[in-house]
């Protein structure tokens, strides 16, 4: 495959010391189609400002046809990206030869001079971040079903990823614009530049932080320490995102800056979690949702180990059950890279309803029960 162009690789083999590494990976992936640059640029009308689809701290996103007709969507990594070769190489490397309908396909790259880009299918109702602010200005239908399907659909890929891979691979920036959304809203996890392959002997991997802030589980925040179980953290904000409707970022409530997991905490200790619900979300099923948010504040308890796996959470999101919400226990959220708090009782919490923070790894049969039908 001939995946560069001279110049191209003597560009990077001037700036990459490691360039047989790279060419080493490049050489072992398959299923990925080569494009020139001149053949992106064509194909999305010289980038043109009406085929961008989205924007983002790595680049931008352009929609494409390939010449057959086929929609594409290319993500066109700025030269002032942070992500580098190496991520550039990471998340080709992690998803190439992945398949699962809630997995982005990755259908090519190019890699020519300075230029990094990488060609995935086009989904056609572009960022689940995208569809919850349309939802507010109604150009989006975002009823209970098709919400129910986001998540559910988003934990299933999750859990591909976390157990059905060898090596297990742990995303790290899972979010509302990293959720992209087919044409029947079928969800599918893309951006695959800070995943990290995580063998299945390890309890946790020592990395440096990235990801986003509010999306952090607070033992990878605070100490660096990577398992499955901060993706799982990190799906459960993205729970409370998705049945709210409401940011990640700080709104005002009681007159102090708070964050949508605290908040959540705050108005289940009170018995009001309803009022969580969306406020434009008509006809839902009570009983569900309220399922839906409890299983998010499982998700994003302080100590990683009470969390619930990816598997638990289909389970728990799949069908109907009795959740023991009276083992949870406060969630935390790190705010900025300067407020960190120490140790793994992390919570400001004085109300709570278990002094356990740190207990072994809890099992499934704690957190549910299923319910049998009469």
């Amino acid at each position: 495959m001939n995946w560069f162009c001279c110049d191209g690789f003597m560009g990077v083999r001037k700036a990459h010391s490691n360039s047989d590494e790279h060419l080493n990976i490049l050489s072992s992936i398959k299923n990925v189609k080569s494009f020139s640059y001149n053949e992106i640029k064509e194909a999305t009308n010289n980038f043109n400002q009406s085929n961008m689809l989205g924007r983002g701290g790595f680049g931008t996103v352009y929609k494409g046809s390939l010449k057959d007709g086929t929609p594409f969507a290319a993500k066109v990594l700025s030269t002032e990206s942070k992500q580098g070769l190496k991520e550039f190489l990471t998340e080709i490397q992690t998803i190439a030869n992945v398949r699962h309908e809630n997995l982005v396909k990755l259908i090519g790259c190019c890699i020519q001079g300075r230029n990094r880009i990488l060609v995935y299918e086009y989904l056609e109702n572009n960022s689940l971040d995208q569809a919850l602010q349309g939802f507010k200005i109604g150009k989006v239908k975002l009823n209970w079903g098709v919400r129910s399907l986001i998540c559910a659909g988003t934990a299933r890929g999750l859990a591909y990823l976390h157990e059905e891979l060898e090596p297990h691979i742990v995303h790290r920036d899972i979010k509302a614009s990293n959720i992209l959304l087919d044409k029947n809203f079928i969800p599918k996890i893309g951006d695959f530049g800070l995943a990290k392959l995580f063998p299945a002997y390890a309890t946790h991997i020592s990395t440096r932080v990235v990801g986003t802030t509010g999306y952090l589980a607070p033992e990878y925040a605070v100490h660096g320490q990577l398992t499955k179980r901060a993706d799982i953290y990190s799906f459960g904000v993205l729970l409370l995102e998705v049945i709210s409707g409401r940011r990640i970022s700080s709104f005002q409530f009681s007159s102090t800056d708070t964050f949508l997991v605290q908040w959540a905490w705050q108005i289940y200790e009170e018995d009001r979690l309803i009022d969580l619900v969306d406020p434009n979300l008509d006809g839902y099923p009570e009983e569900e949702v309220l399922r839906y948010i409890k299983v998010a504040l499982f998700c994003t308890q302080a100590a990683a180990a009470r969390r619930p796996s990816m598997p638990d959470v289909v389970e728990m999101l799949s069908k109907p059950m009795k959740l023991h919400d009276m083992e949870l226990t406060p969630p935390h959220v790190v705010q900025d890279s300067i407020n960190l708090s120490r140790g793994c009782g992390l919570s400001n919490s004085s109300n709570t309803k278990s002094n356990s923070l740190c207990p072994p790894t809890i099992s499934a049969s704690i957190m549910y029960s299923e319910v049998v039908p009469r």
